[in-house]
């Protein structure tokens, strides 16, 4: 484990989080050693992207294979104009260092499928489920379950939005509660549907304030707990959820090896 050399410049930025009791030194070194992956840097890992960089999580994976486009500004924060064409992993990347220059930053401009997401998630101590599709969702849960990875789902649509943890072989995983991708053309994109901008910001902080208390160790993960967010009534639901025994992921009998899904519509 590092340890941090607490110079004059760290003590003060990160002075606001290590007066929290349950934080301190101790925890801010945690986070220093932490290594996050963070996956689609869209409006959902943006925030997440930004905010973990502030807290100084000491190595951040960026994994995405699009590249800036002027329809994601309005809820992409983290790129701006001048990203515009250039890769997302790039722009997030220079976002970042901007940010703190301490990160360690590794970029990985692709889309993941069965055969590359192993050895991505491997390097990383928690995983961040941003994405734009259910297929990807499915195989990034299914790959952190069988690499015993610790992970945050998120997923937004119109004005709402949903999340939760999900620590392998103890909680509930993505696969408990819904099986499996739905049918194509069954679920609105946000291409057809929208998406209001801040609650990709608002659900975006709570997956990055997850990741920090999985981190640390401090205060309750929503692990076996699903929350849903409306901000047009700004009402919150939050559903206890058991682990699925016959869970064809991470039940008795759950997946030995990774297969791709088909890909279907988004709806971040």
């Amino acid at each position: 484990m590092r340890e941090l050399e607490w110079t004059e410049e760290q003590m003060e930025r990160y002075s606001r989080q290590v007066l929290l009791d349950d934080i301190g030194l101790s925890g801010q070194e945690k986070i220093y050693n932490a290594k996050v992956l963070v996956i689609g840097l869209g409006g959902l890992g943006s925030p997440v992207a930004l905010y973990l960089a502030a807290a100084g999580v000491g190595k951040m994976g960026l994994v995405d294979g699009d590249s800036v486009d002027l329809s994601n500004l309005q809820r992409q924060i983290i790129h701006s104009m001048i990203d515009i064409g250039i890769p997302k992993v790039e722009s997030a990347r220079n976002k970042i260092l901007a940010v703190n220059p301490e990160v360690e930053v590794e970029t990985y401009q692709t889309f993941l499928n069965a055969t590359n997401i192993l050895e991505i998630v491997s390097g990383y101590d928690v995983i961040v489920d941003g994405t734009d599709n259910f297929a990807t969702k499915f195989l990034i849960n299914d790959a952190c379950v069988l690499a015993n990875k610790p992970f945050s789902h998120g997923g937004i649509l119109r004005f709402g939005g949903q999340t939760m943890s999900i620590k392998p072989k103890e909680s509930a995983c993505y696969a408990c509660i819904f099986d499996r991708p739905p049918p194509q053309n069954t679920i609105p994109t946000c291409a057809s549907a929208g998406i209001l901008g801040a609650v990709a910001g608002m659900l975006g902080s709570i997956q990055a304030a997850e990741v920090l208390k999985i981190i640390t160790g401090i205060g309750e993960p929503l692990y076996g707990r699903f929350l849903s967010y409306d901000a047009k009534t700004m009402k919150f639901r939050n559903i206890k959820i058991k682990r699925n025994v016959r869970c064809r992921v991470c039940g008795l009998k759950g997946i030995t090896t990774l297969s791709d899904y088909e890909q279907l519509n988004c709806f971040l």
